[in-house]
């Protein structure tokens, strides 16, 4: 389908086919917060877990140079027909996390992994739910983005992370501080469970991830910069 998503920072018109994760809240606190970035003509950006590339094209929208990674196939050609109707020059690569780009540098990362608890121990192989499960814990993908993410940072450059607050944001600052980088909370939104939560309430409320009788989550954006060499 097409579907047109306003007053988000998106502001594009994007191809989202079945099975590949739609546009949503997390996708739309994202990309406030890159909006508010300073982003220079030429920035080089990388979108980690692209899906329909959103916001990549909203990247590249501001004049950055833009390259966008996801392990499915679909979410690669789905950005690719995305970059292709707006007019706009994305780099889409196919591949797990950082790994295709782990011999270069960037300006600014973006990334909205898969990050909800599962009942299931594992990452999912196949079907929709790869777009959003991420094991018992919801860290499987965010911990090691977070390990990652300063050896693709240029000094001064500045990771933007959304997940929810069910998997942890003291450990997604303190693991980033642990590689280098300065950690903070960027942006909190607070939105009713979607159906994937809501078919999960017992499962979370039996993990002490919820009160009785919680139908919200807490999105949150983590900012975290990789400092500036010496004499910079």
């Amino acid at each position: 389908m097409l579907g047109l998503v306003d007053g988000t920072g998106l502001g594009c018109r994007v191809w989202v086919p079945p099975r590949v994760y739609a546009p949503q809240e997390d996708t739309f606190l994202l990309a406030d917060a890159l909006g508010r970035l300073p982003l220079t003509p030429g920035a080089a950006v990388l979108d980690v877990g692209t899906g329909t590339g959103a916001l990549a094209l909203a990247a590249a929208r501001r004049g950055a140079r833009v390259t966008a990674v996801d392990r499915a196939r679909r979410a690669v050609v789905t950005t690719r027909v995305n970059a292709a109707l707006a007019g706009l020059r994305v780099e889409v690569l196919r591949g797990d996390l950082l790994e295709p780009v782990s011999h270069r540098r960037f300006d600014v990362v973006l990334s909205n992994p898969p990050y909800v608890p599962a009942p299931e121990p594992g990452l999912p192989r196949r079907g929709p739910s790869l777009a959003w499960d991420a094991g018992h814990s919801g860290r499987a993908l965010v911990d090691r983005i977070c390990d990652g993410a300063a050896g693709v940072l240029r000094p001064g450059g500045v990771l933007l992370l959304v997940h929810s607050a069910l998997c942890g944001v003291p450990p997604t600052l303190e693991r980033l501080s642990r590689a280098g980088l300065r950690a903070t909370v960027e942006d909190r939104r607070c939105v009713p469970f979607g159906p994937v939560l809501s078919s999960r309430r017992k499962w979370l409320e039996m993990r002490g991830l919820i009160g009785p009788g919680e139908e919200k989550e807490e999105l949150v954006v983590i900012r975290a910069e990789r400092a500036e060499e010496a004499g910079k």
